[in-house]
């Protein structure tokens, strides 16, 4: 028999609806995420995110293409929210983080979208880019929940998350799933708008550690809670991929599950920028995962 996800429990003892009461205070001046944009969201100002009070989601369904543990054979339950709390000038995503391609809707209707991902036989719900639009979505969890939803929550993130964002969170995420993306301040200055983004995202990620734990999969090897890491290697090694990873088995634990990304390609503005604008070499990929496996951490 599988562990029942983290968020039934809270829902049993009572303590779902306080949480979902802080999430929307903390949207009224507004301290999701790290940008701390301080503009009250339920009043119909918008922040960095260009995100209100209502969920905006750009489209749902099994998704083939994640980590191994979290997609399985059946697909994990994506569900990709509109809006993003970084500025990445290299964005995979940026017709739906950048542009705004997605559609507003009801919460009880986001809620049934969370019910049809465990209908399409999905081995989890992951909510892709979720920070900026977390109030929304933890009540549609429990409306989902309400009417049988009980599979595991994955919070698939960019790691700049708001430390009070991370504590509403505490007892509903099962499985974090954050991008760690620059070590170092410069690039995260010119290339994700965040100069701050190293610091923020270490801070974050200890946070998320201390409440899931390493990730612990069930006998056909599906994510059952923890702490899911990603990586994407970049051109000229920018991301600082050797003292990144040296970080998390030093700092988070050498049990980290990490997935060293090795897709990146000039997307959006990237090609504007002289570091950006070429795909990885399979020599900078090969050293990426040297280091990864040098440091001791469990490789996806």
């Amino acid at each position: 028999m599988q562990p029942e996800p983290i968020y039934l429990k809270t829902i049993r003892e009572g303590k779902f609806q306080e949480k979902i009461a802080q999430a929307y205070e903390l949207m009224k001046s507004c301290a999701l995420c790290a940008r701390r944009c301080g503009v009250n969201r339920t009043a119909g100002e918008t922040g960095y995110c260009k995100t209100m009070d209502k969920p905006v989601i750009s489209s749902y369904g099994p998704h083939h293409g994640e980590e191994a543990p979290i997609s399985g054979e059946r697909g994990s339950g994506a569900i990709f929210l509109t809006g993003c709390n970084l500025g990445c000038v290299f964005c995979q995503n940026y017709e739906i983080s950048h542009m705004g391609s997605g559609r507003e809707c009801t919460v009880g209707a986001f809620a049934e979208v969370i019910v049809n991902v465990m209908e399409m036989g999905c081995h989890n719900v992951n909510f892709v880019t979720p920070s900026h639009q977390m109030p929304v979505i933890i009540e549609a969890l429990a409306i989902a929940a309400g009417k049988g939803f009980n599979l595991p929550v994955v919070w698939n993130c960019g790691g700049y998350e708001s430390p009070e964002a991370l504590s509403v969170l505490e007892g509903i995420v099962d499985i974090y799933m954050p991008d760690f993306k620059f070590w170092d301040e410069k690039p995260s200055r010119y290339y994700l708008n965040a100069p701050d983004y190293p610091e923020i995202a270490r801070a974050a990620l200890k946070i998320m550690h201390a409440q899931t734990g390493d990730l612990i999969m069930d006998d056909l090897g599906i994510a059952r809670s923890g702490l899911l890491v990603r990586h994407l290697v970049m051109p000229k090694n920018i991301a600082g991929t050797e003292k990144l990873v040296e970080w998390l088995a030093k700092e988070i634990s050498p049990n980290t599950y990490v997935n060293i990304m090795d897709q990146y390609h000039p997307c959006f503005r990237a090609r504007n920028f002289a570091d950006l604008n070429r795909k990885i070499t399979k020599e900078e990929y090969i050293e990426a995962l040297k280091s990864a496996r040098g440091a001791g951490l469990r490789i996806g």
